[in-house]
């Protein structure tokens, strides 16, 4: 039996996998034996700046960011571009206002209901 640690979306279990061809002395097994899963770090959630959050609508890669800290935006201005299924979606700024925070960099893959930009 060897012994692996696999992530899957954001939950680490620890695997036991029978080798095949593992010789007749070892204890049958098994399979695939799957422990409790572990529990992983929780990701760091940016400090709330306040104002209203410009979510991720779905999984994927910020391909551009388009805004910086500061700067005025206008209602329905592109604050952002992800990438998700081979398409690019374009983020939208919900809200007049001033851009209080960037949560992102260009690359970034993000989830759903991850905050993209902060605009106050």
């Amino acid at each position: 039996m060897r012994r692996f640690n696999v992530t899957v979306n954001g939950v680490a279990y620890d695997v036991e996998i029978e080798e095949v061809g593992a010789t007749a002395a070892q204890t049958p097994a098994p399979a695939a034996a799957v422990q409790a899963p572990k529990t992983a770090a929780p990701a760091a959630k940016p400090a709330s700046v306040g104002g209203t959050e410009v979510k991720a609508p779905m999984p994927g890669t910020i391909l551009k960011i388009n805004v910086t800290v500061g700067q005025s935006v206008k209602k329905g201005d592109i604050v952002a571009v992800l990438e998700a299924m081979k398409m690019e979606n374009e983020i939208f700024a919900p809200v007049d206002g001033t851009v209080a925070a960037v949560n992102v960099n260009k690359g970034a893959s993000v989830k759903t209901d991850d905050v993209i930009v902060s605009i106050k």
